[in-house]
């Protein structure tokens, strides 16, 4: 590092703050890309006694530095606050899960037990929740209380991930007899859309102890948020509801508006830019007139609410005493009813409380019909949209009955056999094989043609998951071939690794070969792989020179592609 780098990071770091056990670097705007440019940092943790949180907001740390700022929390048994949103700017997606890693593991190790973990604005996508996975895991996470994740590009993926680790975390907490009691959930701006949330609303109905869930700008349409409702349902210590910038079209509202008449400690709901549209917002008042004495804001902006329902919400908040803020803006009511909104509000002595209504759309002459073929077509684009994507897809689309569920009548499926399973591999007709499933499998691939080996493995490693049933399928089912294949005399291992790199697009080959569309399966199938006795150890510098090398599509699965290498290391 020159020496007027040093000298700007002195000054930097001089402006750190410490105090009341925290340890801040917020906004220095520091560098951190090795460890050497990570010395001053370092110094600063380690001699601190009692850190209990640290603040990295608003730096950039690399994949180097992140290892030996790691290596000194692993110290820091008193940690209990962790503030590292914004501190990976400029940072490639695949640097960020190694680094998350190293961080989680320091945790871990640490036996550090976290309140708060704040990873916001933090571009990772679903990969950058694979490197904390194992912290949300682990008992450093049994007591956590508060979790932001807000603009972090998970996706539906990241959002599946989470939901699993949030509820295995409280499986594990629940086991040492003090489960995770999670208060505040943030998850804005993170296109979970209807699959991710109705993951996070299954976790969210089994912890039962968050007082405020933040999830904007989400793409979550009507089955989402009855997913949530129904979760929302069994918290009943929710205080907070932000859901801004979905769409909950009038089931939604409905869901949404049940669910409110079973919450007592509500003070702030957020349904703006939702549109609620004028039924769900009259059955929203509904819920609001009967309890809710402790509301202090009501948000419906922006929802294409029109003048008689809008006048109903405003008569229903007559007796909520602690209410602050009521916004109605950007509706559909015109000069006259806004005029009648002031003057109920009068009567009832709040009229400060109404927000403006500057961004009113004026009084529309659609009748309620016009409205309902809105919704009914907005209903028939969504089912074609479901039965083109499939019914596989449309099934994980369908929210589960979290409360009073009643199991429908099954559909019996088609029977399925190796051939099948083959040509058009899926976790379901894996397991639909049955417990037979890697023996049959095994018998029925030809392990003296090395092409027919790798093509069967790569079949079977596409349907990995991190469900358990369907990984064990999978590992099991993967040591049933290889080691039949790897067992015999006339197998050629050399030309097994060739031929598997080539259908991975790690190696270029003279003919024209058709790649795997995802590295993700195979790489996690060979991290189990690699570490059994009948994995020819020879192979393993090979594999790892080639995994090593940059390629886009390893990019893409950098968590999967770390793992493995970790465990390459380790032979």
């Amino acid at each position: 590092m020159a020496s007027e780098d040093i000298t700007k990071l002195a000054e930097s770091l001089a402006k750190t703050k410490v105090g009341g056990g925290q340890l801040s670097f917020k906004g220095q705007s520091l560098k951190l890309n090795t460890a050497e440019d990570a010395e001053e940092v370092i110094k600063q943790i380690e001699e601190f006694d009692g850190l209990e949180a640290l603040r990295l907001e608003g730096n950039t740390v690399g994949v180097e530095a992140a290892k030996v700022i790691a290596k000194a929390l692993e110290k820091k048994s008193e940690l209990k606050r962790c503030h590292w949103s914004d501190m990976f700017t400029g940072r490639l997606r695949s640097e960020i899960p190694p680094a998350l890693i190293s961080l989680g593991d320091a945790l871990i190790a640490a036996g550090a037990q976290l309140v708060e973990l704040d990873l916001s604005d933090n571009a990772f996508g679903p990969d950058g929740v694979r490197g904390f996975e194992a912290l949300l895991k682990s008992p450093a996470c049994y007591t956590l209380q508060e979790l932001k994740l807000n603009n972090c590009g998970m996706g539906i993926g990241g959002g599946k991930i989470l939901a699993a680790a949030l509820k295995e975390c409280h499986r594990k907490s629940s086991a040492q007899g003090k489960p995770l009691a999670l208060k505040i959930f943030v998850a804005g701006r993170n296109r979970l859309e209807n699959d991710g949330a109705t993951a996070l609303a299954e976790a969210f109905g089994i912890i039962g102890t968050l007082e405020e869930v933040h999830m904007p700008q989400n793409g979550i349409n009507h089955p989402g948020i009855t997913a949530l409702a129904q979760a929302f349902s069994i918290n009943p210590l929710l205080k907070v509801i932000n859901l801004n910038d979905n769409t909950f079209t009038e089931k939604g509202a409905v869901a949404m508006a049940e669910t409110l008449k079973a919450l007592r400690q509500i003070e702030v709901i957020n349904f703006g830019d939702c549109l609620v549209r004028s039924k769900g917002a009259v059955a929203i008042a509904d819920a609001v007139k009967e309890g809710l004495h402790k509301l202090k804001e009501l948000n419906l902006s922006f929802c294409e609410i029109k003048r008689d329902a809008a006048l109903t919400v405003a008569e229903a908040i007559e007796d909520k005493t602690e209410l602050e803020k009521l916004d109605l803006n950007g509706n559909c009511l015109g000069e006259e009813v806004c005029e009648q909104l002031h003057e109920i509000l009068e009567g009832f002595n709040m009229a400060s409380v109404l927000g403006s209504l500057s961004d009113d759309e004026g009084d529309e002459d659609d009748d309620d019909e016009e409205e309902e073929d809105d919704e009914e077509e907005e209903e028939e684009e969504e089912q074609q949209q479901l039965k083109e994507r499939g019914a596989e897809e449309q099934e994980s689309l369908t929210p589960k009955k979290i409360i009073d569920s009643q199991a429908s009548t099954p559909v019996p499926s088609p029977p399925v056999d190796v051939a099948t399973f083959l040509a058009f591999p899926s976790p379901e007709k894996l397991l639909r094989l049955g417990p037979k499933c890697s023996v049959l499998i095994a018998q029925q691939t030809d392990t003296s043609d090395v092409e027919k080996v790798v093509a069967t493995l790569l079949r079977i490693s596409s349907v990995f998951k991190d469900e358990a049933p369907v990984k064990t399928a999978v590992h099991e089912t993967t040591d049933a071939l290889m080691k039949k294949a790897f067992g015999s005399a006339t197998f050629n291992s050399d030309a097994f690794i060739t031929n598997l790199l080539v259908h991975m697009g790690l190696l270029k080959s003279e003919e024209k070969i058709k790649t795997v569309p995802s590295l993700y399966g195979i790489l996690m199938t060979l991290n189990h792989m690699v570490q059994q006795d009948y994995f020819p150890k020879s192979l393993a510098p090979v594999l790892s020179a080639f995994v090593t090398k940059p390629n886009r599509a390893l990019d893409s699965c950098s968590f999967a592609r770390h793992m493995l290498l970790q465990t390459l290391h380790q032979l």
